[in-house]
């Protein structure tokens, strides 16, 4: 069959990740998701996916009890960044070619957000994981 798009953005919530322990991440939870995810890519659709960090942290909290909000959303930009590695990993483990782009630069785990580029990815068959915006 046919898939309905050829190509999709699926936000998921960073607290989807923590499965039933509401914070954290919750492995078994993150493998369920990556194999619902690899079954929709091996269809034939393009993915791109954006995930939360709120499972692991919430700067507007952290900001209301006096830390500086700017450094609590650069706190919860890493979070979102420490999901999409798990993710993208557990989305490796179905087989699924994965790719992961930040709007920070970090080069040793992660790309740097290009459009072209993650266009570029999708067209080859991978997924791609973006954690810590894209920066726009």
């Amino acid at each position: 069959m046919e898939p309905k798009y050829q190509r999709i953005l699926i936000k998921l919530s960073g607290e989807a990740l923590a499965g039933d322990k509401g914070v954290g991440i919750d492995i078994p939870t993150v493998q369920s998701i990556a194999k619902e995810i690899a079954e929709v890519h091996n269809s034939g659709v393009q993915i791109a996916l954006v995930i939360g960090g709120g499972n692991l942290w919430r700067g507007e909290p952290a900001a209301e009890a006096g830390m500086d909000r700017v450094q609590a959303d650069y706190t919860g930009m890493l979070g979102t960044v420490m999901n999409a590695l798990v993710m993208a990993d557990s989305l490796q483990q179905y087989g699924v070619d994965t790719r992961v782009q930040t709007a920070i630069p970090m080069q040793t785990v992660a790309e740097p957000y290009v459009r072209g580029r993650a266009l570029r990815h999708l067209e080859k068959n991978r997924i791609v994981v973006f954690g810590a915006g894209i920066g726009s």
